[in-house]
């Protein structure tokens, strides 16, 4: 049948590229855990020189691993961003000790600072904003440090579905960014629709919030993997866009691309040069190979990998 006939997820096609989604594709970014690290045989023949690459820390993993990755990735070529989850970092010496890690194993000199999915904290620190306040990272010298934002809100932050203390807090790190000599941006939760990211994004710029947003996008995936992920993750809204998918039979087999949002988001920039998301940032959630593989049809010049 017809149907069942659809592409290899990890086939790269070429084709002709909108340039309004290459131009929103320079200088994207990419989400790996050492797990997941582990099955690339090598990120330069998947991304562009310079491409910065997030390390997600999940519970659990030893620090020595993390270390590891952002050890060979560096050594790859590429700037790493490793996460600094709040919750389970016992206390002030356990952050400068990874800091120090990262530093002197793998030349880190940026992170993502959050407060980590788990619900009590493993010792002092519970937000992103306490791991800021330490001055561990400017005593360090870091020279870049982003914070997590939230396009659909956050019911772990604000549990009566308002959007409260993420706004509190996003108005703490805009004052925090003019004291640090670090540079500072929002990255943000993945999401599947562009109108309320553009909304969103618009209303911090009118509550004078002007850190620069890159956003949360969804890499290639199964739609029953992106609604898990998206359910776990607590996305609001734009979870409508996928289970409308779910519910059209003709494409309910078909891996989802985020082509359509990332177009209408590249299209707005086009129209609004002054928007304040400047990045895209990759949730690879159907594999590293497919996101990367997905960005170099759709790039054009602003994916074409270094070993091309």
């Amino acid at each position: 049948m017809a149907l069942l006939n659809f592409k290899k997820r990890d086939a790269v096609e070429t084709g002709p590229v909108n340039p309004t989604v290459e131009a929103f594709l320079q200088g994207y970014s990419i989400e790996v855990m050492p797990r997941t690290a582990e099955k690339v045989e090598d990120f330069r023949a998947l991304l562009p020189e310079g491409t910065r690459v997030y390390i997600a820390h999940i519970e659990g993993t030893p620090i020595e691993d993390m270390v590891k990755t952002a050890k060979r990735i560096a050594a790859e070529g590429y700037p790493v961003m490793p996460h600094f989850p709040a919750r389970i970092i016992k206390d002030a010496a356990t952050l400068e000790n990874w800091i120090s890690m990262y530093q002197g194993e793998a030349g880190v000199e940026q992170a993502l600072l959050l407060a980590g999915g788990v619900a009590n904290p493993h010792g002092d620190f519970d937000s992103s904003m306490q791991l800021l306040e330490t001055g561990l990272f400017d005593k360090a010298g870091f020279k870049r440090l982003h914070v997590a934002g939230h396009p659909e809100g956050n019911k772990d932050i604000d549990p009566d579905g308002s959007t409260k203390n993420v706004d509190d807090a996003l108005r703490w790190k805009q004052k925090f960014s003019e004291t640090t000599d670090a540079e500072m941006a929002l990255a943000t939760q993945f999401a599947f629709d562009a109108k309320p990211i553009i909304a969103w994004a618009d209303s911090l710029k009118e509550a004078g919030i002007d850190l620069p947003i890159h956003i949360g996008i969804a890499g290639p995936a199964k739609l029953q993997t992106l609604i898990k992920f998206a359910i776990a993750c607590g996305v609001g809204p734009s979870l409508k866009v996928l289970q409308k998918r779910a519910m059209d039979v003709s494409k309910l087999l078909l891996p989802y691309e985020p082509t359509d949002v990332v177009t209408e988001l590249a299209n707005h920039k086009a129209a609004n040069p002054d928007f304040n998301i400047t990045n895209v940032h990759f949730f690879p959630l159907g594999g590293i190979k497919t996101n990367a593989n997905w960005a170099i049809n759709n790039g054009g010049a602003s994916a074409k990998p270094v070993n091309s």
